[in-house]
């Protein structure tokens, strides 16, 4: 299905960063979320890649997979737990347990994106999910690993949690 525009809306990153095209399909009895994503020259960080045909070629970088796993979390979220970013809900990735990324994505196909949730645990005011990632670029892995994030639901009550301030002492 095409991106709903007010799951587009409710994301807390703007078009250019969620880099979805398609929701391919959503389970909400199993939690398991499919997308599909466009590989492209002009991808963030691919077009600043320095290009050699044989000992560099053009690829989905490493950094873009793992910022993907945010996406996919995100589509889990909004589709399955039912959460709101305008609600005051924003997830944040809390651990990579492993990353493994078995190919070279390049352009031309695009990526499946597959987020599956091994374990979720709710809170009051917040959701611990550990997600298995897996990314496929035709028959091809790519990427796959597992993360555990962390749902948060903030407002005037229940602030961000932030570190103490840097300083030219610490």
């Amino acid at each position: 299905m095409p991106l709903d525009p007010a799951f587009v809306d409710d994301c807390p990153y703007s078009p250019e960063a969620l880099l979805l095209e398609e929701i391919l399909e959503i389970d909400r009895v199993t939690g398991k979320v499919v997308a599909q994503m466009p590989v492209h020259a002009d991808l963030p960080i691919t077009r600043h890649q320095k290009v050699h045909p044989i000992k560099h070629p053009r690829h989905l970088s490493g950094g873009l997979m793992v910022h993907m796993t945010g996406m996919m979390g995100f589509v889990h979220a909004y589709y399955v737990l039912d959460l709101r970013h305008a609600e005051g809900w924003i997830g944040y990735g809390a651990k990579i347990h492993e990353a493994r990324f078995a190919a070279l994505a390049t352009p031309g196909t695009p990526l499946t994106l597959t987020a599956t949730p091994i374990r979720t645990r709710r809170m009051k005011d917040s959701i611990m999910a550990r997600y298995r990632f897996e990314f496929r670029q035709g028959e091809t892995l790519v990427y796959e690993g597992e993360q555990t994030a962390m749902w948060l639901k903030i407002d005037e009550t229940h602030p961000l949690p932030a570190s103490a301030p840097v300083t030219a002492d610490a």
